[in-house]
């Protein structure tokens, strides 16, 4: 017991220290907030709870507007996040997550709501100096369906601690699906992170602002 006791708290301050990425679950008995803002594409809010660290249930809300024909969906979701794997190495961490839910939706291409299902993964791999991770989350109905898929790698110039501030370096290529939008949205991104709170700022290849704030307590 004690050496269960003992690697599962080890694994936590790895995470915690790391944590060079939006992850749905943090720790046991924490709650995550995440808030993201893409010009002209997608907005979106997430709030969750974990009452293990294997499992987080919460809601989100994103809005997406398509750069192709301007059509707008609206889409709430009630959703699950599960930790299906995790390695934690001497001097890095990686995850596997993934997700499901349902909720209801409306836009302005079709009346009305409709019964919105949700289904999700992440896979990712950090050191202190690196990361890289693989998302990819799916919203589907009668109605429509539309993925959008994120690819990041990230650098820190300088390796951190937990109470310091970190800085990280990243590049993202981001694939939307479902009429949203033509070709890979490229994004440069500088992310500091201290604690339990992290921020992001940045441009896409076409000069767009995106922003993001995550926040574990």
């Amino acid at each position: 017991m004690l050496k269960f006791l003992a690697g599962t708290g080890a694994g936590i301050l790895l995470a915690l220290a790391q944590s060079a990425q939006a992850k749905p679950i943090a720790f046991a008995d924490g709650t995550t907030v995440m808030a993201e803002y893409g010009a002209g594409t997608m907005r979106e809010v997430q709030a969750f709870y974990a009452p293990y660290y294997w499992l987080s249930l919460g809601a989100a809300v994103q809005r997406t507007d398509s750069d192709i024909d301007g059509g707008r969906r609206d889409i709430g979701t009630l959703r699950a996040n599960y930790l299906l794997k995790r390695w934690n190495l001497d001097d890095a961490q990686a995850n596997v997550f993934v997700w499901g839910g349902l909720g209801s939706a409306t836009g302005n291409r079709f009346r009305g709501s409709v019964l919105d299902r949700n289904a999700g993964f992440q896979a990712d791999y950090e050191t202190r100096k690196v990361y890289f991770s693989l998302m990819s989350d799916l919203h589907e109905s009668e109605r429509y369906s539309q993925r959008i898929d994120t690819l990041q790698l990230g650098f820190a110039p300088y390796e951190h601690d937990y109470k310091d501030l970190a800085t990280w370096f990243v590049v993202q290529a981001r694939d939307y699906t479902g009429g949203l939008r033509r070709g890979v949205e490229w994004a440069a991104l500088v992310r500091l992170f201290k604690g339990g709170a992290w921020v992001e700022a940045g441009l896409t290849a076409e000069g767009k602002p995106q922003l993001m704030a995550m926040f574990n307590f």
